[in-house]
């Protein structure tokens, strides 16, 4: 067995850990019962608003692509597949590392240079994560006793590092240098090119600030949308939880879901929505509320299937008429 193989396998047994667990502490039916008079109308709501991330998260890509010339040859309906594409492919891969990988590896493929490619997909997904950050600490003015818990604090921490460290590399020349001789102790030369290429592309946005400030707002938008999904979720279920609990537990629960110890955030988002209890949310309904979050983003990675069987049904048909 290889090791990606090991790496999945974990992930799945973790999944499944998690989520067993939470359900041997409740009974499914109490879920059911939870779920089953959901209103349908919220969560319609919801779907839509669904439907308005996927495009505002599309639109900060391609504002990110501009910057790069090497990437200025590819049209925008290659790029538009590309992510909604690797949306859906990433559904089956560790959360927040999957569909990225998808992107940089699909862009490369349009003779972009693999540099460039992953630089874009990193400074997406780093100004993400600054956004989650930033959502969470408005959060913690709604719920200051959370900043007291080793597991946020930890979670914090860590991501507040790597938007540090992102930040110094991208606009501090005395950073790239000290990453510069570092690469030095990279083995092989091969190795230590590759990582000199990826510093030069990710450093290309170092004028960007206008891109990367319109990027950054624009994830600010989405976690905005995503707390009003939860929020629409919650009223489906008839939780009573005010706002103010949505603005302060869902980016915490995002920056939880992005640790890639699961497929798709299932079982790390199930205990992390257990957090509502502190608003006098029954476990039931917490469960059946991440269950639906999860389920939104699935619907809105469908677009990413019917572009993805379009092109295996291409290739298959290629295929055919190269062998008659």
């Amino acid at each position: 067995m290889t090791a990606s193989a090991i790496g999945r396998l974990v992930r799945l047994l973790v999944a499944g850990g998690l989520t067993a667990f939470i359900l041997w502490k409740i009974h499914p039916a109490e879920v059911w019962r939870a779920a089953s008079g959901a209103d349908w109308r919220w969560i319609l709501l919801a779907v839509l608003l669904v439907l308005v991330d996927r495009a505002l998260n599309a639109y900060r890509w391609l504002v990110l692509l501009r910057p790069l010339s090497s990437a200025s040859h590819v049209a925008l309906w290659p790029i538009m597949r590309i992510f909604f594409v690797s949306t859906f492919v990433g559904t089956f891969l560790p959360a927040g590392v999957g569909d990225a990988a998808v992107r940089a590896y699909s862009l490369a493929r349009l003779k972009v240079p693999a540099a460039a490619a992953v630089a874009s997909v990193f400074m997406d997904r780093m100004l993400g994560v600054l956004s989650i950050l930033l959502m969470a600490m408005v959060g913690l003015f709604f719920a200051r006793d959370l900043a007291t818990q080793p597991v946020v604090v930890v979670a914090l921490l860590v991501t507040l590092a790597a938007c540090v460290v992102t930040a110094l590399v991208v606009f501090s020349q005395s950073a790239t240098d000290l990453v510069r001789s570092l690469l030095r102790f990279l083995p092989g030369q091969r190795l230590e090119r590759i990582g000199r290429s990826l510093l030069d592309a990710v450093q290309s946005y170092s004028t960007s600030h206008r891109e990367l400030l319109n990027v950054l707002a624009g994830s600010l938008g989405v976690q905005v949308l995503r707390i009003v999904q939860a929020w629409f979720l919650g009223l489906a279920l008839g939780v009573t939880a005010p706002p103010g609990a949505y603005f302060a537990f869902i980016p915490l629960i995002l920056l939880i879901m992005l640790v890639p110890v699961t497929i798709y955030g299932i079982g790390t988002s199930q205990l992390a929505f257990l957090l509502f209890g502190r608003v006098g949310v029954s476990t039931p309904q917490s469960f059946a509320m991440s269950v639906l979050f999860l389920a939104l983003g699935v619907f809105g990675n469908l677009p990413g299937l019917v572009l993805y069987l379009t092109d295996v049904g291409a290739a298959h048909d290629a295929g055919r008429d190269a062998t008659a």
